[in-house]
């Protein structure tokens, strides 16, 4: 006969993929006929927008554009021009777990933007890709906690206590946000918007009742054409806060919040040179992990009867530390000309490679600074360097740890000594888990007919506790309980003291 079972069910969301994925997209392009031919390009600014995101079945689908502005110096005339190239992308990921039915966390980036002139008309625009993909399956689990059984049929059970950190949600919010900001009286008109970036950063989530509440800020920094010709730049913090709907989770819950950048406008309003127009369209996507405690019925025998219990191993992973560990990173790049003036800075971000040595995990990022300046000869150029950002962790051996890293203010550039001085903050975001095994009792058949022999057995064993062995360990071999044992040997505490001659009754 099948034993009934007290089972607890656990839900939640498990990762069935966590990968990160590169691949690179050209485009050759004509200079638009209003624009004046190309002499020199100066820069590429880009920016990467989620258009959609879809699990199916063995893959993940992620697609979007990246928007590049290429500033140059005209041929023939004063004065940094603009063009805008739109590049299309679709980026998969593959997996024999992946079904229509998971959640997919998609965010993508640019490591790399560069334009060449192939002639004064037409240019070849490259861009290096990466999209960190994560898919989440939903999952149940019915775990055993303990039997229910009649007295009669001696049935002794060990039920352990387990922790275990669950996906509790996987939720997204798509939202807007629209402004207008003024250029300070401090700084000359605005001629034309030449080219802006945002930088997202959600800096506060909680959960409250069955609302996740995030806040967070876009930084937006504008770079344009001044009446006179010249290039001045501008810098606005914009704050932020939703309401998203999430289930099955706690208010004492950990949440990631990424938010990404679907769409972005920056123009000026008609007429009005210090006023800029902003609408920006968001994503937000939270993954909420949730503590929790269990009882597992972990071994199972029976004083009167024959037991064979079927044996399954349960994944119960534990949360270790997540969180963000700012790193600022201060060099200087060589330049080869002497700089006087730094119009604009900024960098690229590459994925996060992971090296560790025992118990010290270092997470490591190469960061591409590019810098827009001025030379003492009154040259307009550019140049990009490579510059390694790192940050340790203290992990055991054997934490599985998904990492990213991001800029999430803007470059401090300044000219000096031997060529350009840059600092900023490079922020690893990171989840680190403990993937523990437990093997738990997923179901017992009790053989009625087989009911213990124990004639011609002695009523009562001397026997020494060998390392290791627990009063549990005694009691099963000998097909007793803890309890007649403590009795026997007036135990106050279920701990066997190795070395030490016990007396074991046995069951009649």
């Amino acid at each position: 006969m099948e034993l009934e079972l007290d089972r607890t069910q656990l839900s939640g969301y498990e990762a069935v993929l966590d990968t990160t994925v590169f691949h690179e997209e050209t485009l050759e392009m004509i200079v638009p006929d209003a624009c004046p031919d190309i002499l020199r390009i100066c820069d590429t600014e880009r920016k990467v927008f989620l258009k959609r995101k879809e699990a199916q079945e063995g893959r993940v689908e992620v697609a979007g554009t990246v928007r590049a502005a290429i500033l140059y110096l005209p041929d023939g005339e004063e004065g940094m021009r603009r063009v805008e190239a739109t590049l299309s992308f679709t980026s998969t990921a593959d997996s024999a777990a992946v079904g229509p039915q998971c959640s997919v966390v998609a965010v993508p980036w640019v490591e790399m933007a560069e334009t060449r002139s192939l002639n004064p008309r037409k240019v070849l625009v490259r861009v290096n890709l990466a999209v960190h993909v994560q898919a989440y399956a939903a999952m149940t689990e019915n775990i055993c906690a303990g039997v229910l059984a009649p007295e009669e049929t001696g049935v002794e059970q060990l039920a352990e206590r387990c922790d275990t950190c669950v996906v509790a949600c996987v939720q997204e919010k798509p939202f807007t946000f629209a402004d207008d900001v003024a250029i300070p009286g401090s700084k000359p008109e605005a001629e034309e918007l030449l080219k802006h970036r945002v930088a997202l950063r959600c800096s506060e989530a909680k959960v409250i009742g069955s609302k996740l509440i995030f806040k967070g800020e876009a930084q937006l920094q504008v770079l344009y054409r001044t009446v006179e010709g010249a290039l001045c730049s501008v810098e606005y913090e914009l704050p932020f806060s939703q309401i998203m709907e999430v289930s099955g989770a706690g208010e004492e819950s950990t949440c990631q919040v990424q938010v990404l950048l679907t769409g972005a406008e920056c123009s000026l309003e008609s007429g009005d040179r210090r006023s800029i127009c902003v609408a920006l369209g968001l994503l937000a996507q939270a993954v909420v992990r949730e503590e929790r405690s269990l009882e597992v019925l972990t071994d199972v025998y029976s004083t009167a009867y024959d037991l064979h219990p079927e044996v399954r191993v349960y994944s119960m992973p534990r949360l270790l530390d997540c969180g963000v560990k700012e790193q600022t990173v201060r060099e200087i790049l060589e330049t080869g000309m002497l700089a006087k003036e730094v119009f604009d800075a900024y960098v690229c971000v590459g994925a996060v490679s992971q090296n560790r040595e025992g118990a010290r995990l270092t997470l490591s990022s190469q960061i591409n600074v590019t810098v827009l300046y001025l030379t003492e000869e009154g040259s307009r150029v550019s140049v990009t360097r490579p510059i390694q950002a790192s940050c340790t962790l203290d992990l055991p051996e054997g934490a599985v740890c998904s990492a990213r890293c991001s800029c999430p203010s803007p470059v401090f550039a300044t000219p000096t000594t031997g060529g350009i001085e840059v600092r900023f903050p490079v922020d690893f975001q990171y989840v680190a888990l403990e993937i523990r095994r437990t093997a738990g009792v997923a179901a017992i058949r009790m053989d009625e007919t087989a009911r213990r022999d124990t004639s011609g057995q002695p009523s009562i064993v001397l026997r020494m506790v060998g390392p290791g062995e627990r009063l549990w360990d005694l009691a099963k071999a000998y097909g007793t309980t803890q309890q007649d044992i403590m009795q026997a040997n007036a135990l106050a505490e279920e701990n066997a003291p190795n070395g030490q001659l016990l007396l074991i009754p046995r069951k009649r």
